[in-house]
C-alpha cells in the first residue's frame, strides 16, 4: 500500500457507517493569534507580507507586526478592557487588518459587521454584542457609514470622542473613522495611534501575556433562521488551527503569495486567507476594497501570486471576462475555491485555464471556524472537482438520520461536526446554542454523503437556507422583515438557481384585501434597510400560497413553479 492510500485509510469511514475521523500526526496549537504573528515576525522579518494595492501600502513582516503594535498601544490608551467589544465595518482596507490583530493582542472581542449591512442590521449588531467601540470605514459605493452611524447615535453631532451617549446604541462610546480626517464625534485611526504612544511596550506586553488560547476573540454573525442574526462567537484556538490545517492542504509556505479578493468580514478572508499567510509566512496581496476581475487578475499577474481564493461567482466573473486571455498567470499553483457549491466546470476551467493545478475545495460554516472538509493539493482531479474533500485533522464527522445515528456510507443525512473547530458559542444566547451543538457536535443544517474513502458530497440542506455569491441568507430574516410593509399578508422567501450567483432571492407575496403593489415598491421597501443581497430578486405576487394539509408553506413547490416559469437550471456541483 502507498503513502497515499494509508492516508486515505487513516480518515476512511469504520464499519460501513459514515463516521470519519481526522488524522492527529500534527498536534493542536495553543498559540493566540498575536504569538502566531509574533513567531512569524520573528522567523521572517525582512520577508514581504502585506501588500494593499489600492492603498499603497507594502509590508514586511516586521513593519506589519509595528503597525498591529502601533494600534493595540491605541486600543489600551482608550481604556478597552480584555473581553471588551470593538465592531469593525469596513471593505478590505489596511485598517481592517491591523484592526483583526490589534484587538486580538489586548484581548479585545473583534465584532465582524458585513459591510453590506444597513441601518436595522447595524443597529442590531452592534447592541446585540454590546459594542464599547467601532472602528468604521467613511463609505462603501451607495453605502454611506459615517451617515448611518449619525443617524443611529445624532448623539455624536454634540459629544466630544470617545464619550458618546446614545439612545440607539446605548453600549457605544467610541467610533473610531478610517483616515485622518476629523468627523463630530468620532477619533479619527490616526488620532488612535497618536494616543498609543503613551503605552510603553511593558503594558502591551503584560496583557498579551495574560490572554489565553481558549478565551473568545471573535464574533461574526450569521443569518438566522428566526429572524435575527446569531453571534457565532470564536476563540484564537478555534480560528488559529484551523488556519494551520488549511494552509497545510494547500501545501503553502512562506515561499507563497496569496490573492485576497474575498472580503476581510467573512471567515474565508479572515481565516482562509490572511491566518492561513501568517501561519506559513506567505504574502497577503489585496487586489482592492472590493471584488474586481480585472484588479484581482491584474494582482496575481503583477504581484506574481501563487495562490487564489475566491467563491464561484468571482472565478466565473475572471474566466469569462472579455481580457481574460491578457493575463499571466502562470504563477498560480492553488487557492480555495469555496462560500458556495463550486460548479464542476468551473472547477476544471479554473485547473486548465488558470494553471491553479492544486486548487482545493473548502467546506465549512462560520460556526465551525470554519472549514471541516477540504481536498488537498495532492488529491486527483476527479476527487478535487467533485468533492469537498476529507475531514480535516483534529476533527470528526457523522452523516446522521433523525435520530442522530450514523447512516451507511453513501446513504444521505445531515451532517455533524465535532473537535477543535466548534464555536465557543452563539453570544448571549445559550437555547440557541444547545439547538445547534449536542454533546460537541455542531448539526451543520447540510444534507452530506460520505463515500468508502472518506470523500464528502454535500448535496442539500436541512435548513431553509439559501447561497448567494458566496453569502449565506435565511429567508426567514427576510420574511420577517417584509411582514413590516402594510400592504403584505404573507410572505414566503426561497432560493432559484441562478448562473451567475448559484441562487438568487425570490419571494411569493400575499397582499391584504383590497391592496394594490409592485415589484419596485417591494424593492424600495427593502433598500437602505437590509443588506443589497438580501433584496429579492424576483417578486411575485400570488392570491394564495401552495401549502400541505397541516397548513405549512410548499416552498418546493414555490420553487419549482418558478423555475420553470423562468427557464432556470440549476448547475451540476460538488
Amino acid at each position: 500500500m502507498n503513502e497515499k492510500d494509508q492516508s486515505r485509510l487513516g480518515v476512511a469511514p469504520v464499519g460501513g457507517l459514515s463516521h470519519v475521523v481526522g488524522e492527529t500526526g500534527v498536534p493542536l496549537s495553543t498559540a493566540t493569534i498575536a504569538g502566531l504573528l509574533a513567531d512569524t515576525a520573528t522567523r521572517w522579518p525582512s520577508r514581504p507580507a502585506v501588500v494593499f494595492r489600492e492603498q499603497g501600502i507594502r509590508w514586511t513582516w516586521a513593519q506589519f507586526q509595528a503597525e498591529v503594535d502601533r494600534l493595540a498601544a491605541g486600543l489600551l490608551a482608550l481604556g478597552l478592557q480584555r473581553g471588551d467589544r470593538v465592531g469593525i465595518w469596513s471593505p478590505n482596507r489596511f485598517e481592517w487588518l491591523t484592526t483583526q490583530f490589534a484587538t486580538a493582542r489586548v484581548g479585545v472581542i473583534l465584532v465582524n459587521i458585513n459591510p453590506a449591512y444597513r441601518l436595522s442590521e447595524l443597529e442590531y449588531a452592534l447592541n446585540a454584542s454590546g459594542c464599547r467601540a467601532i472602528v468604521t470605514a467613511r463609505q462603501l459605493r451607495s453605502s454611506d457609514y459615517l451617515g448611518m452611524l449619525q443617524t443611529l447615535a445624532p448623539e455624536l453631532a454634540q459629544c466630544a470622542p470617545g464619550q458618546l451617549k446614545a439612545a440607539r446604541l446605548p453600549h457605544l462610546e467610541f467610533v473610531i473613522r478610517m483616515g485622518e480626517e476629523r468627523t463630530p464625534g468620532m477619533l479619527s485611526y490616526a488620532e488612535v495611534l497618536e494616543r498609543g504612544r503613551g503605552v510603553g511596550a511593558a503594558q502591551l506586553e503584560a496583557r498579551s501575556a495574560a490572554l489565553g488560547c481558549f478565551d473568545a476573540i471573535n464574533i461574526q454573525f450569521t443569518s438566522g433562521t428566526t429572524g435575527n442574526p446569531k453571534g457565532a462567537t470564536l476563540t484564537h484556538h478555534n480560528v488559529v488551527n484551523n488556519a494551520r490545517f488549511v494552509a497545510q492542504a494547500m501545501s503553502f509556505s512562506e515561499q507563497d503569495s496569496l490573492c485576497i479578493p474575498v472580503p476581510l468580514y467573512h471567515c474565508f478572508g479572515m481565516v482562509l486567507a490572511v491566518l492561513a499567510c501568517v501561519a506559513t509566512g506567505a504574502q497577503m496581496v489585496f487586489p482592492g476594497e472590493v471584488f474586481d476581475p480585472v484588479a484581482t487578475l491584474s494582482a496575481v499577474a503583477e504581484e506574481r501570486c501563487t495562490a487564489l481564493h475566491g467563491v464561484p461567482t468571482m472565478f466565473i466573473a475572471e474566466l469569462d471576462h472579455a481580457d481574460f486571455a491578457t493575463f499571466d498567470l502562470s504563477c498560480l499553483r492553488t487557492g480555495i475555491m469555496a462560500g458556495s457549491p463550486c460548479p464542476i466546470e468551473t472547477m476544471k476551467r479554473v485547473v486548465a485555464q488558470m494553471h491553479m493545478r492544486e486548487v482545493t475545495i473548502a467546506y465549512g460554516m462560520t460556526e465551525t471556524s470554519p472549514v471541516s472538509f477540504q481536498s488537498s493539493a495532492q488529491d486527483d482531479l476527479q476527487h478535487r472537482v467533485t468533492t469537498v474533500g476529507r475531514i480535516q485533522p483534529h476533527l470528526e464527522a457523522k452523516v446522521v438520520d433523525g435520530v442522530g445515528e450514523p447512516v451507511p456510507v453513501g446513504e444521505k443525512g445531515e451532517l455533524w461536526v465535532r473537535g477543535y473547530s466548534v464555536m465557543k458559542g452563539y453570544w448571549g444566547d445559550e437555547q440557541k446554542t444547545r439547538l445547534a451543538v449536542t454533546d460537541g457536535w455542531m448539526h451543520t443544517g447540510d444534507l452530506a454523503t460520505l463515500d468508502a474513502d472518506g470523500y464528502c458530497n454535500i448535496v442539500g440542506r436541512v435548513k431553509d437556507m439559501l447561497i448567494r455569491g458566496g453569502e449565506n441568507i435565511y429567508p426567514r430574516e427576510i420574511e420577517e422583515f417584509l411582514f413590516r410593509h402594510p400592504k403584505v399578508q404573507s410572505v414566503q422567501v426561497f432560493g432559484v438557481p441562478d448562473a451567475k450567483y448559484g441562487e438568487e432571492v425570490c419571494t411569493w407575496i400575499v397582499l391584504k384585501p383590497g391592496e394594490a403593489c409592485t415589484e419596485d415598491e417591494i424593492r424600495a421597501f427593502c433598500r437602505e434597510q437590509i443588506a443589497h443581497y438580501k433584496v429579492p430578486r424576483y417578486v411575485r405576487f400570488v392570491p394564495e400560497m401552495p401549502m400541505t394539509i397541516t397548513g405549512k408553506a410548499q416552498k418546493f413547490v414555490m420553487r419549482e413553479r418558478m423555475v420553470q416559469e423562468l427557464g432556470l437550471q440549476a448547475a451540476r456541483t460538488a
